[in-house]
């Protein structure tokens, strides 16, 4: 035999019914912060999402290669920093000689110099890349790489010629030659110098894009969260209602099967 409940009975655990899906959604939204889970719940927000989302972790990918070709540049700068250092020594060498007796032992010092640059050039890399041993970086800065900036190097390892500019082995022996190696110096002061702005231009366009990168990514982030995130104080609001209206329900249905029983002691 089936039972057959009232008309407000039935009303009354229907509505009951719903509040407790409402409140099992309402828990989940509270436990994931998110109104959006899955592509059922919204499958237009729930995409648009994924894409900003998707876009955000392919161009973080691309400032962590930023990040790596600035270090590239900033390894090379150390590296001119210190030839520029090697080079002042040097012309003061070639100067001394002009008053000195010992102008073999200043060109010794001078040619042990010199050849320091080119060591020092060689080990002013940065993960397998250097600027110094005309090495080239191509820095990549939209998500599908259409986008780029190539950065030149130049050599500064070959023996006796720094960023094009030769500088010959000391010969100290006449003022003339001296006068030489102190134009040679300088000629190579000026070169470095015209590298390095170059660098330096470089350096700051990456750093500038990096940073434009970072606002995007957060932009892309913030957008996506828009979406799918739920409001965390409106949710909490929405259960507070629904455990509100679920003990009423409760207490209307009981009610309810207390009048049925009001009934039944009639017979």
């Amino acid at each position: 035999m089936s039972v057959q409940l009232t008309a407000g009975m039935r009303a009354n655990l229907f509505s009951l019914q719903q509040t407790s899906k409402l409140m099992d959604l309402t828990q989940k939204r509270l436990s994931t912060g998110k109104k959006v889970i899955t592509a059922l719940d919204d499958p237009v927000n729930f995409f648009k999402s994924k894409d900003h989302y998707d876009r955000a972790n392919d161009l973080t990918a691309k400032k962590d290669g930023m990040s790596e070709s600035i270090k590239v540049i900033e390894a090379a700068n150390n590296g001119i920093e210190a030839i520029y250092d090697l080079l002042a020594q040097m012309e003061s060498l070639a100067s001394a000689a002009k008053t000195s007796s010992n102008t073999g032992d200043l060109a010794n010092q001078y040619d042990e110099l010199l050849s320091q640059i080119s060591t020092l050039a060689e080990d002013s890399g940065y993960g397998g890349q250097n600027l110094l041993n005309s090495d080239s970086l191509s820095v990549e800065f939209n998500e599908d790489g259409t986008n780029t900036l190539s950065v030149a190097g130049f050599d500064a390892t070959t023996a006796n010629s720094i960023a094009g500019v030769t500088v010959a082995n000391a010969s100290f022996d006449t003022n003339t030659n001296i006068e030489g190696a102190i134009s040679d110096i300088d000629d190579a002061v000026s070169a470095l110098r015209t590298e390095a702005q170059k660098l330096a231009s470089n350096l700051s366009t990456i750093q500038i894009r990096a940073d434009f990168t970072d606002h995007m990514v957060n932009t892309l982030n913030n957008g996506a969260d828009n979406l799918v995130l739920a409001d965390m104080n409106e949710e909490g609001a929405n259960m507070l209602m629904l455990q509100t209206r679920q003990a009423l329900g409760t207490t209307s249905l009981s009610l309810s099967s207390q009048a049925a029983q009001a009934v039944l002691r009639l017979f």
